[in-house]
């Protein structure tokens, strides 16, 4: 089978196609063929030696997968073959493999897919949906008006749908460029703002009679969160979920002390559990095999143009959701 390969530090060119026998399913397991697979913004991160922790190489990325059981091991129901499923790679413990042809995974980490849901919007609502359904859960917007970054990317998209479905008041969506703007406001926003914009922050007060949104969902980080700072009510607050890209100092945290705001950190994997993975998900794919939830699709590439997709992601040009095509 094929499948990319990271056996070095780098660009995009260091992701390399190879070949591998195809898995056997052990007993408990299942094969899994791949019909799509997310890339992921970390995985850019991951793949420059950038990110929190420091991958041992080689190895395949990849952390969701969506696809059709060919084969079950021993002990496995015979009646799983043929079935359309999910598997959340990053929640049962397996960071690596899903940028293949195949894969052998614990049938009990396989979540089935309702008629309507297509592969590559299964795989978009993992790591993205579930990030989504969390901030809204942690951070209820209703009533409140709340303002969403990167607003028609993989987490965006989703986010301001579900964010407007739990009751908030206003969505403001931030995002770069006119077109990912009429996206966002296509999906449910009242109000885009670009962020290329100097001084967008003030567009923000401004449309909001000078008081601010009262959460800030940042899952961007670096200078935008600065500018959400800036664009944040008094005893507003911010969900910062963008790990290793927080650069607020001392000053920007004692401004929010004295306007009595706070800072909210976010971090999926913490939140799961395997009864509520699985509850999640078939709440996340209901609702999109329904048409209540639209999911954003980025572009699709083939394994063998992984470089490719990692050079769209990184660029920031891209709407929704990245995946590779087997």
């Amino acid at each position: 089978m094929k499948a990319v390969q990271l056996n070095r530090f780098g660009g995009p060119e260091v992701l390399e196609i190879i070949e591998q026998p195809i898995p056997r399913p052990g007993p408990g397991e299942v094969l899994v063929r791949v019909r799509a697979a997310g890339v992921n913004y970390f995985e850019t991160l991951l793949r420059r030696d950038l990110y929190a922790v420091t991958p041992e190489l080689p190895m395949v990325p990849g952390v969701e997968v969506a696809g059709e059981i060919e084969a079950v091991g021993e002990g496995v129901d015979a009646a799983l073959h043929g079935a359309r499923v999910a598997v959340p790679m990053f929640a049962i413990g397996r960071p690596t493999g899903g940028y293949a042809e195949y894969l052998a995974v614990d049938a009990a980490s396989v979540v089935t897919l309702p008629d309507g849901l297509s592969f590559e919007d299964a795989a978009a609502l993992l790591v993205q949906g579930l990030s989504a359904l969390h901030l809204v859960r942690r951070s209820p917007p209703r009533g409140r008006t709340v303002l969403v970054t990167a607003a028609a990317g993989g987490v965006g998209s989703l986010l301001l749908q579900l964010a407007r479905r739990a009751g908030a008041e206003r969505v403001i969506a931030v995002a770069g460029g006119p077109e990912k703007l009429d996206v966002a406001r296509s999906l449910g926003a009242d109000l885009g703002i670009d962020y290329r914009e100097p001084g967008w922050a003030g567009l923000v007060r401004e449309a909001t009679g000078g008081g601010g949104a009262d959460i800030v969902y940042d899952t961007v980080g670096g200078a935008v969160t600065r500018a959400c700072l800036e664009a944040l009510a008094p005893q507003g607050k911010l969900v910062f979920g963008a790990l290793g890209r927080f650069e607020l100092g001392t000053a920007e945290l004692e401004s929010m002390i004295l306007q009595n705001q706070s800072l909210k950190g976010f971090a999926l994997l913490p939140l799961l559990t395997p009864e509520g993975l699985r509850a999640d998900l078939a709440e996340l794919f209901a609702l999109a095999a329904a048409g209540a939830l639209t999911v954003q699709q980025g572009g699709r590439y083939r394994l063998d143009q992984a470089a490719e997709a990692h050079r769209a992601l990184e660029s920031r040009w891209s709407t929704g959701k990245i995946v590779l095509i087997p």
